[in-house]
């Protein structure tokens, strides 16, 4: 929609640190409980809940169990923010 993807996501474990420099990125928990670590202090989500990291916030999500999630962000975007490594996604994968 007018060049923001929503990316059906299921993530489970410890991610990186990272941030998206010139974009916010909202999540919604469909399904169990994600954490969302930022250098200030945390959030922790449980399905039906909805939060936005700000543009340039580092952050680092977290689940113990699995998590289903709806990302939204800009086309593009790389889920490790600048770096990219193996845990980068590949960008507009259709299932």
């Amino acid at each position: 929609m007018n060049d923001y993807q929503f990316k059906i996501v299921r993530i489970e474990g410890d991610f990186m640190w990272h941030q998206h420099a010139d974009t916010d990125e909202t999540f919604i928990v469909l399904d169990g409980r994600l954490h969302i670590d930022m250098r200030d202090g945390f959030v922790t989500l449980s399905a039906g809940e909805m939060f936005v990291v700000p543009k340039g916030t580092e952050h680092k999500p977290f689940a113990e169990g699995e998590v289903k999630l709806l990302l939204i962000e800009p086309r593009g975007v790389k889920n490790t923010g600048e770096d990219t490594n193996e845990r980068t996604a590949v960008n507009d994968l259709w299932i």
